[in-house]
């Protein structure tokens, strides 16, 4: 199997790997204070000091969550409390779900938010919430938070970014992006499933806690620690450098798949080096991913958080780009990535196409209209 949906989940790094088995041989609570309990309490806080230094935060204000979702859920709670909250319309499911009542903050068609629109949402209205995303699940596209933040600052608002897809890919420095909060995620980094965790700024502390219970976390996430997973987040973390190297790659695999006849989403954008997001016109994104399944080939359709569906993407609609949102697949190459599964891929997609295509063309009253991703 060629995998190629980092997106979803990276493969586990080595470091990882050897970091989870060091710290599952230690016998501890960390919230306890003799001699097991404080080993315990090392490992996690000098993996809380790592992966804040990795990622331009502080230790005191990392919390280690269960994850993205939890960490995005946790910012939205705190932050969100007596402010409105305006997202962009191309967040994650986590971040839409936490804020249902949110405003929404247009982009553009290469999925950019529109920031002239944020100005005009801070401008009127209470205080609010911004929730903007680094970098986007299914398209890679990245969002120009730095600016946002700035105009945050402007209006009295709060800044929160989903970071998740853009930790361990591109140069992410907390500090400089001028946020109040950031979550991570360790799986997307190739670290092990289950962990992660929000940065907050120096001046947002202390927050209400999502999860109460023992007074973990400074008392801000209950909850007894995860502390072989903590050291694995953060083994990972210092292994991941940057994804340049797989920008190449990326550009090979969509040049074949455009000579088949595929658009490119968000291809004017600044985007992540390891993901392209490859719209076939006329063919469901599901039958495409079960196509390239079958040869050998893993990618997705839009998010891998939807409990196994397919849908048309909102990620793809928000974009203006009408019937091509169900017809969209997302290919993310994992640290690990070689020629030889774009190689794969290329094949296995040029014989999907042709195969889609013929099989659509014959079935009576189907027509495949022409179209553009802009």
């Amino acid at each position: 199997m060629h995998y190629l949906d980092a997106n979803a989940t990276e493969p586990l790094r080595p470091e990882a790997r050897d970091a989870i088995a060091a710290a599952l041989a230690v016998t501890g609570n960390p919230s306890s204070v003799h001699g097991a309990g404080r080993a315990a309490r090392r490992i996690m806080e000098d993996a809380r000091e790592s992966v804040a230094a990795r990622f331009g935060g502080r230790a005191p204000d990392l919390v280690f969550t269960s994850g993205g979702t939890e960490a995005d859920a946790l910012a939205i709670h705190a932050l969100g409390a007596g402010r409105r909250v305006i997202a962009g319309a191309t967040e994650h499911d986590a971040v839409r779900a936490a804020a249902p009542g949110a405003a929404i903050l247009p982009v553009d068609r290469r999925g950019v938010a529109d920031l002239d629109a944020l100005a005009a949402l801070l401008a009127t209205g209470p205080p609010a919430l911004v929730c903007l995303m680094l970098a986007n699940n299914e398209t890679g596209v990245l969002q120009p938070v730095a600016e946002a933040a700035a105009l945050c600052r402007r209006h009295g608002a709060r800044l929160h970014v989903d970071a998740v897809q853009a930790a361990g890919r591109m140069a992410l420095d907390f500090a400089a992006l001028g946020a109040d909060a950031m979550a991570i995620s360790s799986h997307k980094l190739g670290g092990p499933a289950g962990i992660g965790a929000l940065l907050l700024a120096p001046d947002v502390s202390p927050i209400a806690p999502l999860i109460a219970g023992g007074g973990q976390e400074r008392g801000r996430r209950g909850g007894t620690p995860a502390v072989a997973a903590i050291a694995g987040f953060a083994a990972a973390a210092d292994a991941a450098g940057d994804a340049s190297a797989l920008a190449p790659l990326r550009d090979a695999a969509e040049a074949a798949a455009v000579a088949c006849g595929a658009l490119v989403c968000g291809a004017d954008a600044p985007r992540l080096p390891n993901t392209t997001c490859l719209a076939l016109p006329g063919v469901r994104a599901d039958a495409q991913v079960i196509a390239l399944d079958l040869a050998g080939v893993a990618v997705s359709a839009g998010a891998a958080c939807s409990s196994g569906k397919v849908a048309a993407s909102h990620v793809l609609q928000a974009m203006g780009l009408g019937p091509l949102a169900g017809e969209a697949i997302r290919v993310s190459l994992p640290w690990r990535a070689a020629w030889a599964d774009v190689e794969a891929f290329a094949d296995a997609y040029r014989k999907t196409a042709a195969a889609l295509r013929c099989a659509r063309r014959d079935t009576p009253g189907r027509q495949t209209p022409g179209r553009q991703a802009g």
